[in-house]
């Protein structure tokens, strides 16, 4: 029987906690059949493998021993509903900030600068030269103002713009205030930029409706890197395609989009297919997290 089972093997670890040995540990990264009965009839903590979470949660009321379920996302809505009583959820907060703000910043510049369009014109040897709006000196609202909203704004200080923060409850933070959600709507027409970073929970879902959209100024962009569910999308569909304000979705709903939804043609949108996270910044930090709880759990 094994006590762990973890997506990567003891030697990717270079030198495991006090406490933690090697031969305590069945590796499964949810890519094939997940090891006997036998051996996870010990399992007390049960790191899922990252992106393969509907393979990987079905295994969970095969594990009688188990304690701590890990992830390696920030987001849990999708392990919640399948966690067995009694059994402790620890997510992975701080894993996926550089990545996620990297793409943020990315999503951003790409859609207020055009350079969608661009590579559509380099396809067909199109020059067309114009004015696009810069990120400087605009206002950038950032929605659910956490560790991944704090690696944002690090990163969005350099280009000269002003950030506007926005979390559950108003508090102070190091680079200024932090607003309540009961402010967001008077501040929503004050940005130009809506940067959504909320959890998707049961009040959170559709956070950005209708009402929501309506209150973004005109030619506002949103970009959602939280949950495709934070976005009513038939809202957001109607005011793309009325032209008020362009969107910029590295998560949808549904996800994954099917080939003829029609937010794929939806006018001044940009679609990236859920990378926030699957980058090079991910095994790294994913080593680094997933021994600090090993050791926090041996102890």
């Amino acid at each position: 029987m094994a006590r762990y089972l973890l997506p990567y093997p003891p030697e990717q670890f270079g030198t495991l906690p006090a406490g933690v040995s090697a031969d305590e540990i069945a590796v499964w990264d949810g890519g094939g059949p997940p090891p006997e009965q036998r051996v996870l009839d010990g399992v007390e903590f049960y790191c899922l493998p990252y992106m393969r979470h509907a393979a990987a949660v079905a295994l969970l009321p095969r594990l009688p021993a188990l304690r701590t379920v890990q992830t390696l996302t920030a987001g849990v809505d999708d392990v919640l509903p399948h966690l067995p009583e009694g059994v402790t959820l620890q997510n992975a907060r701080g894993l996926h900030d550089a990545s996620t703000a990297e793409l943020a910043v990315t999503l951003v510049l790409a859609s207020l600068r055009g350079i969608p369009q661009f590579v559509r014109n380099q396809a067909g040897g199109v020059w067309d030269q114009r004015f696009r709006p810069a990120l400087a000196d605009r206002t950038v609202l950032i929605a659910g103002y956490g560790s991944i909203g704090a690696a944002l704004e690090a990163r969005l200080l350099p280009f000269e713009c002003e950030i506007v923060r926005v979390a559950r409850s108003a508090r102070s933070a190091p680079l200024g205030p932090v607003h309540g959600l009961d402010e967001l709507p008077a501040l929503l027409p004050t940005a130009d930029v809506v940067v959504l970073l909320v959890p998707l929970t049961e009040q959170t879902r559709h956070f950005a409706d209708a009402d929501f959209l309506a209150r973004m100024k005109d030619g506002a962009l949103l970009v959602n890197i939280a949950r495709g569910a934070v976005v009513d999308t038939k809202a957001l569909l109607a005011e793309l395609e009325a032209g008020r304000i362009s969107a910029a979705l590295d998560v949808t709903d549904p996800e994954p989009l099917p080939a003829d939804h029609p937010l794929w043609h939806a006018p001044n949108t940009l679609i990236t297919p859920h990378v926030g996270g699957p980058s090079s910044a991910f095994l790294p930090r994913a080593l680094r997290l997933l021994n600090a709880q090993l050791a926090a759990f041996s102890r």
